[in-house]
């Protein structure tokens, strides 16, 4: 077993189940080692798009296994889980709202602590392409799946060189003026809208770009992606955030020696291969 660390609240969004460049096994790693009370899956978990497509869009094992991760954290744990709705699964359109046992299946929501307002809303809302002109929006997402597939290309080379994984479509998004700008607006956008619901701070995704800083006086946050930045939001006890950046670094160490004290006080160790996937922990 993991040792747990424990989070009031843990916010994830676009993991985009379903399309080949989810990085669903280190999200599988990441949800292991943590339990909260709160786990907000803010938007584009499931990408109903990619798998109307066909092909390449399927629905592999692996997908359902972090299903039955998060329904462990909520056996286990008692874990409250909001799932609110992104433009990648607006199939909850359909549904929403939602609520059973510890589910709520929601478009947007205030999550309260120690005082604060934090507006939730995955932010596609303020994404005109998006909410106006699904088929625009459907052939851009066209153009970044290629893109990350040229990128995942790049860095198989060079990992054979010993070189560090680079991202390409970050480092162009970051680039590229247009990109920038979108950005910035996207961001002020959001911030104004949680001034308008009365709120100290806003918690989105959408964009895949991570962020915990102020904006006008409104907290902004973004929980980023696990497509490329494989980051999260993490609420500490005081109420304080922190963006959380899995890194191969951290994964556990192939054998793990647990000791369980027998009557006679002598030590039995066990050794456990982390090689093989447990989605029960």
């Amino acid at each position: 077993m993991h040792n747990q660390r424990f989070y009031p609240t843990i916010v994830i969004s676009d993991v985009h189940l379903g399309t080949e460049h989810s990085k669903t096994r280190e999200l599988a790693e990441f949800l292991r080692t943590v339990n909260c009370n709160t786990l907000i899956l803010n938007g584009d978990i499931i990408d109903g798009w990619n798998l109307q497509k066909g092909g390449k869009g399927k629905w592999k094992k692996e997908h359902t296994d972090f299903f039955k991760i998060i329904m462990k954290m909520m056996e286990n744990h008692n874990t409250r889980v909001i799932y609110v709705r992104g433009n990648h699964d607006d199939f909850i359109d359909y549904i929403a709202p939602l609520s059973f046992a510890n589910i709520d299946i929601v478009k947007d929501y205030i999550h309260e602590k120690n005082g604060k307002r934090y507006y939730v809303v995955h932010g596609d809302i303020f994404d005109n392409v998006t909410s106006n002109m699904v088929w625009l929006a459907k052939l851009g997402d066209i153009g970044y799946t290629f893109l990350l597939w040229l990128n995942r290309i790049y860095n198989i080379q060079r990992k054979k060189k010993g070189l560090p994984y680079f991202s390409l479509s970050q480092s162009i998004k970051q680039k590229v003026k247009s990109a920038v700008s979108y950005i910035s607006n996207y961001e002020n956008e959001l911030v104004s809208l949680a001034r308008t619901r009365h709120a100290d701070g806003i918690i989105c995704g959408h964009i895949h770009q991570p962020a915990d800083r102020m904006i006008d006086g409104i907290h902004y946050l973004n929980s980023g992606d696990w497509v490329e930045s494989m980051s999260a939001l993490l609420e500490h006890e005081d109420g304080t955030w922190e963006v959380y950046m899995y890194s191969e670094a951290e994964k556990p160490s192939a054998i793990e020696v647990v000791e369980f004290p027998q009557s006679s006080k002598t030590p039995v160790r066990v050794a456990f291969s982390n090689n093989f996937f447990n989605p029960f922990f």
